[in-house]
């Protein structure tokens, strides 16, 4: 079943977390990772490992459902060494098993390396083929076992070498941790589509993450984000920067400030919160309306939310209560519970909604199937208006770089105007955060916007909509 199903059915989903620390000397790099996944693990809920290396030999440990379930102490106990690798995971297509869990592990020339992976090969398909064509075998149904296999192939030219050469045959969207060689390995896709950073600490422990609130977790300090096209080798040395593709092109993706970073991460030198607020003042700006309270959906819509109720001089107030012992795996026995699900997780504070002309902002709107239940809650709850804001663009293009989106024609902005949008979710009035002020609200960066209006950084690979119909990861 896909997760798109589960009751967060109107948001994209990223798929994966990944965090890695070195150390020079033998210490809890277990318990580390343990903590630096705990700060990821809004980027995925399905499963979460963690590979150790200990002198170069490696041990890993996942486990399926959070953090907190897949491991124990006694298990981070077992996992003794000087450097970690960790992964939380969210599958975007196919059922969630612990064959799937990374990180990935396996022996090779040089001896074992383990892998973990966020984001999505877009020719992975293509390549898995030539593999077994020559002999490889697959035990997981996902795109990063293609990875560790390319690595181990080309093994006998030394890690640093194998790596490159394996990172350079793969196209689409990748953050990846290695360990192997008792090295720690960071690198980042040549568009820089999915976010990685370095951070140390005190005792001068190297750490890579996802987002820079898992460095935080750690008591590390951001040192800088790791650039487009770039492999870093961490060991006892220090850091040693490679830049492995010649031609880059900036381009991260920009749900990440909308949408999947922490708001207290910083991500490609951008605070997420201040971004999100600049982007809910500058909504406020495009469509004035006349209402009584502001109230952003918990938890990404809230700083955009913020921003809207400064810039517009509505009175900011909580209007959703949401239910922080859900997670996104909590119900799918059948479709009449899925479609409560929404209910159960947000639940309308009737005393400051009643009666009063209600500005809804959220991070984005997607199919409109969440939105039109949000819509309908608040008015049960006796709101007299409901006008929604989103704090994206409208989505008008699938993805192929790693976020599970529906088929183009699922997505309501590519086949509706705003006008038939604001009618099928129910809304008085419905307005988009412009292209143009999404820009602004990021500082001007670029990014990857080809959800929106279909200019990604490089050109789709023809097919990619059956490769998306394979499991990612």
């Amino acid at each position: 079943m896909c997760p798109m199903d589960k009751f967060n059915i109107d948001k994209m989903e990223e798929e994966c977390g990944v965090f890695g620390v070195y150390s020079n000397e033998r210490k809890d790099v277990a318990g580390l990772a343990y903590y630096g996944l705990y700060a990821l693990q809004h980027r995925g809920q399905e499963s979460a490992g963690i590979s150790v290396s200990n002198a170069g030999k490696i041990k890993t440990h996942k486990g399926m459902g959070l953090v907190a379930d897949a491991f124990s102490t006694e298990t981070l106990a077992g996992l003794v060494g000087n450097a970690a690798i960790g992964h939380v995971r969210y599958s975007t297509q196919g059922a969630s098993q612990l064959a799937n869990a990374q990180p990935l592990e396996s022996s090779y020339k040089l001896g074992q390396i383990a892998v973990a992976h966020n984001g999505n090969l877009v020719n992975a398909g293509v390549i898995r083929d030539l593999l077994e064509d020559t002999g490889a075998t697959f035990s997981t149904t996902i795109d990063s076992e293609v990875i560790i296999k390319m690595i181990a192939r080309k093994a006998a030219n030394g890690v640093a070498e194998a790596v490159k050469s394996a990172v350079g045959a793969i196209q689409g969207s990748y953050a990846l941790v290695i360990l192997a060689n008792n090295e720690l390995i960071g690198v980042r896709d040549p568009l820089g589509i999915r976010p990685l950073c370095l951070g140390q600490n005190e005792a001068g422990d190297y750490f890579l993450a996802s987002e820079s609130c898992a460095l935080d977790s750690v008591g590390a300090t951001l040192i800088r984000d790791i650039e487009a096209g770039e492999m870093v080798i961490i060991n006892e040395e220090g850091v040693k920067s490679i830049k492995y593709a010649e031609k880059t092109q900036n381009a991260p993706c920009s749900f990440e400030q909308i949408y999947f970073a922490r708001p207290d991460s910083i991500v490609d030198g951008i605070n997420v919160y201040n971004a999100r607020v600049e982007g809910g003042k500058l909504l406020a700006k495009q469509m004035k309306v006349e209402a009584d309270i502001v109230i952003g959906v918990p938890d990404s819509g809230v700083p955009a939310a913020v921003g809207y109720a400064e810039a517009s001089g509505i009175p900011y107030g909580v209007g959703l209560i949401k239910n922080k012992y859900i997670g996104r795996t909590f119900i799918k026995p059948s479709q009449e519970l899925r479609e409560r699900a929404v209910q159960v997780k947000l639940n309308p504070l009737k005393s400051n909604i009643e009666g009063k002309r209600v500005v809804v902002v959220d991070d984005s709107l997607v199919r409109g199937t969440t939105s039109k239940k949000l819509i309908d809650m608040l008015r049960r709850a006796g709101a007299k208006e409901v006008h929604f804001r989103s704090a994206s663009p409208a989505v008008k293009h699938s993805c192929f770089f790693g976020i599970d989106t529906a088929a183009r024609s699922e997505l309501l902005a590519s086949r509706m105007s705003i006008e038939e949008m604001a009618e099928t979710i129910g809304a008085d009035t419905l307005d988009f955060l412009s292209l143009e002020n999404l820009y602004a609200s990021l500082g001007k960066r670029e990014c990857c916007v080809g959800c929106f209006n279909g200019a990604y950084p490089v050109q789709a690979p023809m097919g990619f909509q059956e490769e998306m119909s394979a499991e990612k990861c």
